[in-house]
């Protein structure tokens, strides 16, 4: 008499436990890799922007105004040398970088009007009007900066996806840091992501650089640009 070689079902089940258990484990830190891998990515993107920005000065004498709009990459449309509004999305075209961020959401750019206005242009006195704070009620990190990138990170809140349409929607009540960033103000805060939503300035993803004006005044003056 012979006996089955066949697994049974019980055996079977058992056996696609085991292998959803395992396909979990990997599915966890190949998800994390993908979100540390896009965070990299748009850190770079974001280093390269900002020496373009540097680049853009020493050519013109003066910073950029932000994007037309949300689908046209453009400077906006000077009054006079000066720039109609200080903040809105980053000029890729007139940058000549890439326009969205790894998630594929726009960047944030800031900009002081004293470094903008392509009739008087800035010289070695002008003095920025951006301040980083690393969070809301601690010591600044820099204060007098020129002009600001920022990416607003994995969860997008206040960011715009490519094409247009409305900010993406705050979904979080604890993320104070992230609500200064996306205020439209000239105070932003910069400092490592954090889930946990109990720490100092709540959960937090944004990704800013900023022109130091330091380094942008060196340059300057090394093109002979300046003073």
């Amino acid at each position: 008499m012979k006996t089955s070689a066949g697994f049974t079902l019980l055996e079977m089940a058992i056996v696609l436990v085991i292998i959803g258990v395992l396909l979990g484990g990997l599915l966890m830190p190949l998800s994390a890799q993908v979100e540390a891998s896009r965070i990299n990515e748009t850190k770079k993107a974001l280093d390269e922007i900002n020496q373009a920005l540097i680049g853009f000065a020493v050519t013109n004498g003066y910073l950029p105004c932000p994007a037309v709009s949300s689908s046209d990459g453009a400077e906006q449309t000077r009054v006079a040398g000066a720039c109609p509004s200080r903040i809105g999305f980053l000029p890729w075209s007139a940058l000549g970088v890439s326009q969205v961020d790894a998630w594929g959401r726009l960047y944030r750019y800031s900009a002081a009007p004293a470094f903008t206005d392509s009739v008087t242009k800035f010289t070695l006195a002008s003095t920025g009007d951006i301040t980083i704070k690393n969070d809301n009620s601690v010591a600044n990190i820099a204060t007098s900066i020129p002009a600001l990138v920022m990416s607003h990170g994995v969860n997008g809140y206040y960011a715009t996806v490519a094409g247009g349409g409305a900010p993406i929607a705050d979904g979080s009540a604890t993320n104070t840091d992230e609500d200064t960033n996306g205020s439209g103000g000239t105070t932003f805060v910069s400092k490592g992501i954090t889930r946990s939503t109990a720490a100092v300035g709540g959960d937090y993803d944004d990704i800013v650089v900023w022109v130091s004006p330091n380094i942008l005044f060196n340059r300057m003056v090394a093109a002979q640009k300046l003073p």
